[in-house]
């Protein structure tokens, strides 16, 4: 049996496992004072040339993106994101958990277009009865996005430009960020993107770590006592040296990313095997292919993938995803199978 089921069916990365077996009897202190996170922020402030941001390591997805978004807006605020974005599907109502409302925008290939998000804040302030309703704070953004597409520098630039405009922050969700920006279609480098939001984050989960995402504020600009709210909300490790040990493992000698193109790698080589059943253009490493219920029967047992939707026809929307971990050998076995099929 292979997966392609998502990108953290794997463990760890080899090197943070020795990392971690190296220093595990290091007496370091708790919460993330220790010497490990410190020397991985230096190291990530260095990558994203932001020497003032403030990093901050969370222990997951979920409870970074509720973290960042309750401590940045107040109570009568919400965050946009289109319908299709983590926060608004597949987080459980975290968000909403915490008291803010997640409005949502129609999605483009799982993007968020910078014109209607403009006309919609438009339309908002133009309504006298805006008092009246739950205020956009902030703009949430995946990159990638649910889909495995990503913003071009022109495209995040404009809704950059839009958020400045309302005086909003502009939140990245980089969970996959690795994947986003190791793709060959890919305009913009870190550095870029760190200086066209206002917080993001470098995911670990699933980019070669056990757990842990990497908050980055690039100007400096923390919430107060963000330390205690991301404590509040479950997000913060007593043994935060875990998260360190991992950081400075993946932002030592371009690890990061060069295992971040190897999954970039195998999944291009699905984009070929699926050409021509694609459900989206992805530039990543989730692949959309589309399936009858027959030939999704006949990999049972053999391949495991998701179902991603089911097309009114009765044809399925799957998804496969690779990851830093996937080998050539397993693209190789899936197009052995997949062959059956032509």
């Amino acid at each position: 049996m292979i997966s392609f089921t998502c990108d953290y069916c794997e463990g760890a990365h080899p090197l943070i496992l020795e990392a971690l077996q190296k220093t595990n009897l290091v007496q370091e202190p708790g919460y993330g004072e220790d010497v490990f996170c410190a020397r991985a922020k230096e190291k990530i402030r260095a990558a994203c040339k932001c020497p003032d941001a403030g990093v901050f390591f969370l222990v997951g997805g979920t409870q970074t993106n509720a973290t960042v978004i309750d401590a940045m807006l107040r109570g009568y605020e919400g965050v946009l994101a289109v319908e299709t974005g983590h926060i608004a599907v597949h987080e459980s109502g975290a968000v909403e958990f915490c008291g803010h409302k997640v409005i949502t925008l129609s999605q483009h290939s799982g993007k968020m277009d910078p014109e209607e998000l403009d006309a919609w804040l438009e339309r908002f302030h133009a309504d006298e009865t805006w008092p009246h309703m739950v205020f956009p704070g902030m703009v949430y953004l995946s990159f990638p996005t649910e889909y495995g597409t990503i913003y071009s520098k022109d495209e995040l630039t404009r809704i950059s430009d839009i958020c400045r405009k309302y005086e909003i922050p502009l939140f990245i969700d980089g969970a996959r960020l690795g994947y986003g920006l190791s793709s060959p279609e890919c305009d913009l480098t870190l550095p870029e993107l760190a200086g066209l939001c206002d917080v993001f984050y470098i995911g670990g989960t699933k980019v070669g770590a056990l757990c842990g995402e990497a908050v980055v504020f690039p100007r400096g600009n923390v919430p107060p006592h963000f330390f205690t709210t991301v404590k509040q909300h479950g997000a913060l490790l007593a043994k935060g040296r875990l998260l360190g040990v991992q950081f400075d493992t993946l932002f030592t000698d371009d690890l990061y990313f060069r295992i971040s193109r190897n999954a970039i790698e195998q999944a291009m080589r699905l984009k070929e095997l699926f050409r021509g059943r694609l459900f989206i253009d992805s530039p990543t490493n989730q692949q959309f292919p589309i399936l009858t219920a027959e030939e999704a029967a006949a990999l049972e047992g053999k391949v495991q993938f998701e179902i991603w939707e089911k097309l009114p026809d009765g044809r399925l929307v799957t998804r496969f995803a690779t990851s830093w971990a996937t080998t050539s050998e397993q693209v190789d076995c899936l197009e052995s199978l997949f062959r059956q099929f032509r």
